[in-house]
């Protein structure tokens, strides 16, 4: 694997690093980490990869590596650099032959999403993209019982992520994070909602098995000099007939990483929660709740969340074996050349199409906004 991002100073990188080495299925060869030539430098001298091989540009990667013979060539490049650069390299490197897997969202615009999906259907090379939460084996058991119908006909879905990092103005006291998610150039054409609030519709609807179809957006700036959203909420109703409604904001004080989801139909609940990630709680109709343990094999744990658990009951998994998930089964698809098992270039299409939505929904006096077409250009 190469990587584009990530070096010195940065967050994400480093976790997707971490997460890759977890199974042994992927060696890290070679990268371009930072724009800044020493920056760039030191992050390769780090990761103890020769410096022949530390470009200085993601060009030069792309450009090099692909010269390489077959057999020393990387063969999938991660990309975690700020949004803007995500769908121009993403095509860059399926053009010159190697898988991709992204970090979210895809693109800066359902349109660059479409000719990114064109690119891949005509490429031959897997893409996926890192929504992480669907990486947690309760987060596939809780879809399991929802497809087995276990809750029966689905009624609402209530999904929040709330965070409280951004509460006070941390661009302008310096923090690199915060600084480019708060321009338009780089981040987008939201703030919140682009960042988390696409996570959390991306979980909605995958363990729903329902898609959104229409919703009403509300959208804030509740710290002065902001040009993105750090704040919304989202009345929406699905294709299944289920409504909800969809909070993400990080201006919540004291809160970390809160995401939860909640699940309601005829015959009972589901909830689950990020900061507590191997429990699903059951509410089953006129029985007392159940709470669902991750690594307790009493014969109902599904196939799909056994084959993501690693450890023995009582020993937390979490986020890094979540993204490992991921990167094992993405390996497994670059070897077998099957379908990855992971979110994709769908699910890119359906994220960048919510935030347009939403965005549609808070300019616009209608109480409801038609969800985005996201038919693929070809």
């Amino acid at each position: 694997m190469g990587m584009v991002g990530g070096g010195e100073g940065a967050f994400i990188g480093q976790v997707h690093r971490q997460a890759m080495r977890l199974d042994d299925r992927i060696e890290l060869v070679c990268g371009a980490f930072s724009r800044d030539p020493e920056n760039n430098r030191r992050s390769g001298e780090a990761l103890h990869l020769s410096p022949e091989r530390c470009y200085r540009s993601w060009e030069a990667l792309l450009t090099e590596e692909q010269a390489r013979p077959e057999d020393q060539r990387m063969e999938l490049l991660a990309i975690v650099t700020p949004n803007h650069l995500h769908a121009p390299i993403a095509e860059a490197a399926l053009r010159a032959g190697f898988h991709v897997f992204s970090e979210k969202p895809a693109a800066l615009s359902l349109a660059e999403v479409q000719r990114l999906a064109a690119t891949l259907a005509g490429s031959e090379r897997l893409y996926g993209l890192a929504h992480t939460y669907q990486g947690y084996p309760m987060v596939w058991q809780a879809r399991q019982m929802v497809r087995a119908g276990v809750l029966g006909r689905l009624r609402k879905v209530y999904v929040e992520y709330p965070q409280g990092w951004l509460s006070q103005d941390q661009a302008g006291q310096g923090n690199k994070q915060a600084v480019w998610r708060g321009e338009p150039e780089q981040a987008g054409p939201s703030g919140c909602m682009g960042d988390i609030g696409v996570h959390a519709f991306n979980l909605a609807e995958f363990v729903s098995c329902q898609r959104i179809e229409r919703l009403c957006a509300d959208l804030g700036v509740h710290v002065a000099g902001r040009q993105l959203d750090d704040d919304g909420a989202v009345l929406f109703q699905t294709d299944g007939g289920a409504s909800g409604v969809l909070i993400a904001s990080q201006v919540c004080t004291g809160e970390e990483n809160a995401l939860t989801l909640r699940l309601y139909g005829e015959r009972g609940g589901l909830e689950w929660r990020q900061e507590e990630p191997n429990s699903l709680v059951h509410r089953p109709l006129g029985e007392a709740q159940r709470l669902l343990r991750a690594g307790v094999d009493q014969g109902w744990l599904c196939d799909e969340a056994l084959r993501r658990l690693r450890l023995p009951a009582g020993h937390p998994e979490g986020y890094l074996e979540a993204m490992a998930n991921l990167y094992s089964d993405f390996a497994t698809a670059i070897r077998s050349g099957a379908t990855p098992d992971v979110p994709g270039i769908e699910a890119g299409l359906r994220g960048m199409a919510f935030i347009e939505t939403v965005l549609a929904s808070h300019r616009s006096d209608s109480k409801w906004t038609a969800f985005a077409a996201t038919e693929r250009q070809v």
